[in-house]
């Protein structure tokens, strides 16, 4: 097919090709960012928190309204743990400062050295008199679990001093030493200067997410103690139950927790799986947003094509009814539409892929965006020629079902 007389038509109806190659560019360039920005997230969500079995574990949060000393309140930590271990089902207890992706608990800074002038990195605090390693099933690299007699208890009413030995997750490790080796010689400081606490790393974990389980590394800057802390009234326990058992252990752990004491308890429970709900509720709403922001996109760019091109064949009657009576046959008719819109829509795909480029870099400067892969790109643009061709064929083809006579009649 000569290719000069479809672009002279072109140029006679510039304002038509150049309304929907800029709709085409303007459409690929927000689809390929927005699918890009929802692949992000579902695997940011997706990201496991450490946790062996997420499905198995809960939370139990127990506070005592009545103010208590530090040896009852241990008395009473010591208590409900024993009643959670009682229930039919449980696997593991163990008591725990905060749980991760709760979106609630504490960091502390941590640095290299004593010279730092500001904590090289900040990273999430998990004290436990237990084994967290055992009650989430977290996967040791490199060294041990704390030993029994490491277990430190401190009322924090009173010193804020934690015992040295400290288990740190790989992606921690990786960050505070970037020359590598083993993290079980290095050194490891709790604060800076010359008050810094000098710690001793005793066991490297494989991940523990943090309780914001932040984009990136950072989600994964995490330091296991060997304390048992009072002070402040609370006890949280994370509890995992036999597979399939999550449920009832739930509710006969919080009757056996109530039973456990006479005194007043405000009791919490939830499941990891809530946490995770929760942590990662608004990255779903954005994700559903974007895809129907998409696909009414697509929508929008179809309809423009078809318009343009029904518009296109009511003004070319007569000039397909001549090229019929010469000797036209409709899949040449055909095929003049589709190429015509092909150029088209490869103008407007050449267009689509600078300026989505460019979104792209905006992105990753202003919200430090991962750069947009060349398989969307790709991807966009087989969807917007195939897009192309689905919504010019219904007007293509009644273009080449027009009979000459019809076309050529003087109206």
């Amino acid at each position: 097919m000569e290719i000069r007389p479809i672009l002279s038509a072109l140029m006679r109806s510039k304002t038509g090709a150049i309304l929907v190659a800029l709709q085409v560019a303007l459409s690929l360039a927000i689809l390929a960012n927005a699918l890009h920005i929802v692949n992000v997230r579902q695997e940011v969500a997706a990201r496991p928190s450490g946790v062996a079995a997420e499905g198995e574990v809960f939370h139990l949060l127990a506070r005592n309204l009545r103010p208590q000393g530090h040896n009852e309140e241990l008395a009473l930590q010591k208590r409900l743990a024993a009643a959670a271990r009682a229930v039919p089902g449980v696997v593991s207890v163990a008591q725990v400062s905060q749980a991760p992706l709760s979106r609630n608990g504490s960091t502390s800074g941590f640095a290299a050295n004593r010279l730092q002038s500001n904590s090289a990195i900040s990273a999430a605090v998990y004290a436990t008199p237990d084994s967290l390693v055992k009650t989430w099933g977290l996967q040791l690299l490199e060294g041990r679990d704390f030993t029994p007699a490491e277990i430190t208890e401190i009322d924090q009413n009173v010193t804020e001093v934690f015992p040295p030995q400290v288990i740190i997750t790989r992606a921690l490790a990786n960050k505070l030493h970037p020359e590598g080796g083993s993290a079980l010689g290095m050194p490891l400081f709790l604060g800076t200067g010359e008050d810094a606490q000098k710690l001793q790393v005793v066991g490297v974990i494989e991940r523990l997410q943090t309780q914001g389980a932040e984009v990136g590394d950072r989600g994964e800057y995490s330091v296991l103690f060997p304390v048992r802390l009072t002070g402040d009234g609370d006890a949280l326990l994370t509890i995992r139950a036999e597979p399939g058992q999550r449920d009832r252990v739930m509710k006969e752990t919080e009757q056996a927790i109530r039973a456990a004491t006479p005194d007043k308890l405000i009791v919490r429970i939830r499941s990891l799986d809530e946490d995770r709900d929760v942590r990662y509720r608004t990255d779903r709403a954005m994700s559903w947003m974007l895809i129907a922001v998409s696909t009414l996109l697509l929508l929008v760019t179809a309809s423009g094509i078809v318009g343009i091109a029904s518009l296109w064949v009511t003004q070319r009657r007569k000039q397909i009814g001549v090229r019929r009576a010469l000797g036209a046959r409709r899949i040449d008719i055909l095929r003049y539409f589709l190429t015509e819109n092909f150029m088209i829509t490869s103008v407007g795909v050449a267009g689509g892929v600078l300026l989505a480029l460019g979104l792209n870099q905006l992105l990753v400067s202003q919200l430090e965006m991962a750069r947009l892969p060349p398989g969307y790109l790709l991807a966009g643009a087989l969807v917007f020629w195939l897009l192309g061709v689905g919504a010019v064929y219904g007007p293509a083809w009644r273009a080449a079902s027009i009979s000459p006579a019809t076309a050529t009649r003087s109206t």
